[in-house]
């Protein structure tokens, strides 16, 4: 570098520097990086993941290219299906909660951490945003689709909720099917328990609410219900290692201050994160914890052939 010095000051001109320099920039994120958005996402395929981050359709995502260097196993075993051509049903409605699907799914193999059996998917034709509500048995399903509707009508909108139609069925198979296949993706993965299927199929329709995007709106399903951008800054990979801080009172100076733990999801009403407590073995819902998402990545890798 050079400059002209003046008053014991040197004087440089960044236009000459640029004339002179070419400034590289990387165009892509690095391997870790993209598999960690993969799996952060409930192992979203990369085309979607370069598709958020290009349009700029989330807000904590880089704008650069993910790429798949080699296959996920996790997903080839998850998600292997036979090749079918099926008609793709197009919603018809033009205003958010007007059309509802639901489908109540089960009974499970296995039960829950909390003892349920069944799930109950409800999808917003117009938006296609997704809940899911766990539940004992099937005698639960209408009570608490009336506390829904109670919901949706006070909280949310006013509309009007019709019936769903009997070729409109393809609408919720497809998003339990795509449901069922990230939890069962996503427990691969991490060498869950099946008991956690509960947490998986949560944490994937929290994500896919936030990352996967309707074609017919070219927007997140979160954005075409709450107008506005998702965040994806504080996403991390389902069953990932961390470390919740200890709040017992009767701690001594010599103990840990904070305990291991398995981050099973988010909270469903507030902004933190569920984790499994190792020592308790309770389900904790807290913000107050530390995260190592690569100790599990780095054995995985490993195993991992070319692509």
């Amino acid at each position: 570098l050079t400059g002209s010095r003046g008053n014991n000051l040197y004087t440089l001109s960044i236009q000459d520097m640029m004339a002179s320099s070419l400034i590289c920039l990387p165009s892509k994120v690095s391997k870790t990086k993209s598999w960690l958005w993969h799996r952060r996402l409930s192992h979203l395929n990369f085309g979607a993941i370069n598709h958020l981050a290009r349009q700029g359709l989330v807000r904590g995502l880089s704008k650069l290219k993910f790429e798949k260097d080699h296959l996920c196993s996790a997903c080839v075993i998850g998600k292997s299906t036979r090749k079918i051509d099926k008609p793709k049903s197009e919603g018809t409605n033009q205003e958010k909660l007007y059309q509802l699907h639901m489908d109540l799914c089960g009974p499970m193999c296995v039960e829950s951490v909390n003892g349920k059996k069944y799930f109950l998917v409800i999808v917003d034709d117009y938006s296609r945003f997704t809940w899911v509500k766990f539940l004992r048995s099937k005698d639960e399903t209408p009570d608490f689709i009336i506390k829904f509707l109670k919901m949706i009508q006070v909280g949310i909108s006013h509309e009007t909720l019709v019936a769903r139609s009997p070729q409109q069925n393809r609408v919720i198979e497809r998003h339990n099917r795509t449901l069922i296949e990230a939890a069962r993706t996503m427990l691969i993965y991490a060498q869950a328990s099946l008991f956690q299927w509960a947490e998986a199929v949560a944490t994937a329709c929290f994500t896919q609410n936030h990352s996967i995007i309707y074609l017919r709106h070219g927007k997140t399903l979160y954005e075409l219900l709450h107008s506005k951008l998702p965040d994806l800054s504080f996403f991390y990979v389902f069953g990932a290692l961390c470390y919740p801080t200890n709040d017992s009172e009767n701690l001594s100076k010599l103990q840990p201050k904070a305990d291991i733990g398995i981050f099973i999801g988010y909270a469903p009403t507030k902004k933190s994160f569920r984790i499994y407590n190792r020592r308790t073995r309770r389900i904790v819902e807290t913000i107050h914890v530390d995260f190592d998402e690569l100790t599990a990545m780095a054995s995985e890798d490993r195993s991992s052939g070319p692509a």
